[in-house]
């Protein structure tokens, strides 16, 4: 019966709630995150009070890592001594300690994240200035604590003569917690500290005259002031932290980029290898090797670069890309009271010196009562020399030492310690020096007693000692800045010359859709025929370009796609080249290429013309396609169409000229020209407004721009295959969506409809009849006739069937329009 009332029913919720609630509090409190007074985690703290009990102090020779470990382990934390072996080994770097507070012998790691040599065969010991953060440790100054097994006692804080949390800084992730405060400058500390003693109400613009920032071990350049000073303030900021380098002249024209530091806790090895990454895979050209120069002297890692390589751009890169240039996340939260708080550097210093003050308070009173009791058994001597002889008498005349103590006590009132001091006294003592030697040390333990009591009862005293002790600390221990702060952050701009081997290359894209780029070379090594391609794909677009342009390409559904040349696949002129929907997937299965528009600058001065199959027609200004940030995989509106079985038959990229015509032709033979002032500028996305008014079953076949006044040859094909050549002035200049008027003569049988219209002037185009006949054509050979003319057979359509397709044969150029 009394085992089941032992017996609790609780939810799995409650107990689970409870356990990682106490665990919580754990790692909180005792493990993760340090104290704000002595700005150590407990294991630090275990391994610096564990090393100064066992003798192994800067003044002393250097002890088995492995031995102060197992000691660590054994009295003070019950945990793996690899985690005590590490933590003592990161006390002991100084790339991660601003001012390290143990000294090795033996490999203890690098800066490129090799691990230390095992406890085994290093040596430590603490350094001069952990003696600082133990000092009077023995005088009662901080609390006492029974260790896991109430065998030893610990410290629950050192007593800390400097302000060790923000000079070491710390790190570390708890549970619902995490820390980041970045290590600081003794010197600028400590006068910081002072200050606040002084004027406990300074501002924080004030502290920071004397603490501008942080102060890394491994230096840098530290950017964003008033991003300091937000993190000073909440405990919270972002700043970035970038490499000290310089620009180095080589021989030949030549130049190397040499990094002298690198930002605080980035790995060095994986810094070279990330730069040698980028020169192997040709993210940029213009790099030639990556050497890393680290030696015993200090770091160097050398960029070298090649002729004419633009050094600052290549740097810019780097700092972009690679750990060159980090952001650092202030995130500083300390235990306060054995509470976890976000703390700010003011909050951080007073409860410092709140601290402080305890231990020099507690230290006075441990030495005035050690003074007091002191001079208790001095005046005790310094009367019974006086007396000396009947001193003697007594204690001739007593049994043995108590009842001699007894009767010093009775005859001449000295008190109980006093006579133990008395009776143990050597004969040699009685000489007359000793009984100068008693005056001179009572006059000193006077002298004593009345400053610390004074240092008790006045807490401006008391401050004064602190700041006393604090500028000898400065004095000792105190160096220059290693960090360099700038005020602002320095925005990285990176052009795209640096990214890309400038080189020129012959662009080509197919009906179809396939795409790339060919080297000179490769061009050259082959005959312009050779181009490889699908069976029965055409070539659209072929052209001369630089890596460094770029080409918009429109397909019939209205779809504009963007692609940087130094992106189109570089391929052999042979090859048949890369698929766009390889890159793109949203476009449809019949959606083909209609026209590629090359350039070297968007120009806010030119606008597409597009006019499209059931009778659309818009300007849109070429600004509108500035890259997007999906242009890899996504393509951009160009019109949007109204139906399905909408496409895009014509467009056209123009200076913003005047005294232009839209002229337009419709299957059915219809001819319609009006000004293109008309026709409105819209964006992107818009559908843009009637361009001619179709009769039923009529619909667009095509659209050029002609002048308003002069000659512009349009070039017609029908269905027939007759092909002739009129003036588009022979149209009298309508209005907007109108009917228009024939272009051909309409016949009662088999009238010839519209199927290619271009304003092409010369060049060749080649017409399909449905039979598979083919029929070259030379543009400025077909004859000109007037408007109602029915040109001349291309094609026997009885032989060979209707026209079918007709292509313009592509000439490639030179140079991008």
């Amino acid at each position: 019966m009394e085992n089941k009332q032992s017996i609790q029913e609780l939810t799995l919720e409650e107990v689970m709630g409870d356990r990682f609630g106490r665990y919580s509090k754990y790692i909180i409190q005792e493990r993760a995150l340090p104290d704000v007074r002595d700005g150590l985690k407990p294991v630090q703290r275990r391994i610096l009070y564990a090393m100064n009990k066992d003798g192994n102090t800067y003044d002393k020779g250097f002890r088995k890592s492995a031995k102060s470990v197992g000691n660590i382990m054994g009295n003070y934390h019950p945990h793996g001594d690899s985690s005590i072996y590490e933590a003592m080994v990161r006390m002991s770097q100084d790339w991660k300690l601003r001012e390290v507070l143990i000294e090795m012998h033996g490999n203890n790691g690098s800066m490129d994240g090799d691990p230390p040599a095992a406890m085994r065969y290093t040596e430590a010991r603490l350094s001069q200035l952990s003696g600082e953060m133990l000092k009077d440790i023995e005088k009662d100054t901080v609390d006492l604590v029974w260790n896991f097994d109430d065998t030893e006692k610990e410290p629950t804080v050192l007593p800390a003569a400097y302000p060790n949390l923000l000079i070491n800084g710390s790190t570390g992730i708890s549970a619902g917690y995490a820390t980041e405060i970045p290590t600081h400058n003794l010197s600028e500390v400590i006068d910081g500290t002072i200050y606040l003693i002084d004027h406990p109400n300074a501002s924080l613009e004030k502290i920071m005259e004397f603490i501008p920032g942080p102060d890394f071990p491994t230096g840098g350049i530290l950017q964003g002031k008033d991003e300091i000073k937000k993190a000073y303030e909440t405990g919270k900021g972002k700043v970035i932290l970038r490499s000290k380098t310089s620009i180095e002249p080589l021989k030949g024209g030549k130049q190397q980029i040499v990094i002298h530091e690198v930002p605080y806790e980035v790995n060095k090895a994986i810094l070279v290898k990330k730069m040698d990454e980028i020169r192997l895979n040709k993210k940029i050209d213009g790099i030639a090797e990556v050497r890393d120069e680290t030696d015993r002297t200090g770091l160097q890692i050398v960029v070298e670069l090649k002729k004419d390589a633009n050094a600052e751009g290549i740097l810019n890169y780097l700092f972009k890309n690679t750990d060159l240039q980090i952001n650092y996340n202030f995130n500083m939260v300390a235990i306060d009271n054995m509470t976890p708080q976000q703390v700010g550097l003011k909050h951080i210093l007073a409860s410092y010196i709140q601290h402080r003050q305890s231990v020099i308070t507690k230290r006075s009173q441990y030495e005035l009562k050690k003074a007091q009791k002191r001079q208790h058994i001095v005046e005790g001597l310094m009367k019974a020399l006086s007396i000396l002889d009947e001193v003697i008498a007594a204690i001739r005349e007593s049994k043995d030492k108590r009842d001699a103590k007894n009767n010093l006590v009775k005859k001449f009132d000295f008190t109980e310690e006093q006579a133990e001091a008395i009776v143990n006294l050597q004969l040699y003592r009685l000489t007359n020096t000793d009984i100068t030697q008693l005056k001179k040390e009572a006059e000193e333990l006077a002298a004593e007693v009345k400053e610390l009591q004074l240092i008790l009862s006045s807490e401006r005293e008391l401050n004064k000692v602190m700041k006393q002790e604090l500028r000898q600390i400065k004095k000792q221990y105190g160096n220059d800045r290693l960090t360099k702060i700038e005020d602002q952050i320095t925005e990285i701009k990176i052009e795209t010359e640096v990214l890309i081997a400038q080189e020129d290359v012959v662009v080509t894209v197919t009906q179809e859709g396939y795409m790339k780029r060919s080297s000179l070379r490769s061009y050259n090594a082959s005959r312009p025929e050779e181009l490889g391609m699908k069976d029965g794909d055409r070539v659209l677009f072929a052209q001369k370009m630089n890596t460094l342009d770029h080409v918009l390409i429109l397909t019939n559904r209205g779809n504009m796609i963007y692609r940087p040349v130094h992106e189109v696949a570089d391929l052999k002129w042979k090859d048949v080249g890369e698929h766009i929907s390889q890159t793109i997937s949203s476009l449809k299965v019949d959606e083909e290429i209609m026209a590629v528009f090359p350039y070297k600058e968007i120009d806010a001065n030119q606008l597409f013309v597009l006019m499209t199959k059931e009778g659309m027609i818009k300007q849109t200004r070429m600004t509108e396609f500035s890259p997007w940030r999906t242009y890899r995989s996504r393509p951009t509106a160009a019109i949007k169409l109204k139906s399905d079985t909408d496409r895009v038959v014509a467009v056209r990229l123009i200076k913003n000229v005047k005294n232009l015509d839209v002229f337009v032709g419709t299957y059915r033979g219809f001819g319609l020209r009006y000004p293109l002032d008309e026709v409105p500028v819209v964006g992107a996305k818009a559908a843009g407004v009637k361009a001619v008014n179709l009769k039923d079953g009529d619909y667009v076949v095509g659209g050029a721009l002609v002048l308003s006044e002069g000659d512009s040859p349009i070039t017609l094909i029908s269905q027939r295959g007759a092909a002739k050549r009129m003036l588009a002035q022979e149209l009298p200049q309508l209005g907007r969506a109108k009917r228009g008027l024939m272009i051909f003569r309409e016949l009662k049988k088999n009238a010839h409809r519209l199927v290619y219209l271009t304003d092409t002037i010369d060049g060749e185009i080649e017409l399909l009849s449905q039979k598979g006949t083919t029929q070259t054509l030379e543009i400025a050979k077909i004859p000109v006739s007037d408007r109602l003319a029915n040109g001349s057979f291309a094609i026997d359509e009885k032989k060979d069937g209707e026209v079918f397709a007709v292509y313009e044969t592509k000439q490639w150029d030179e140079q991008p329009g």
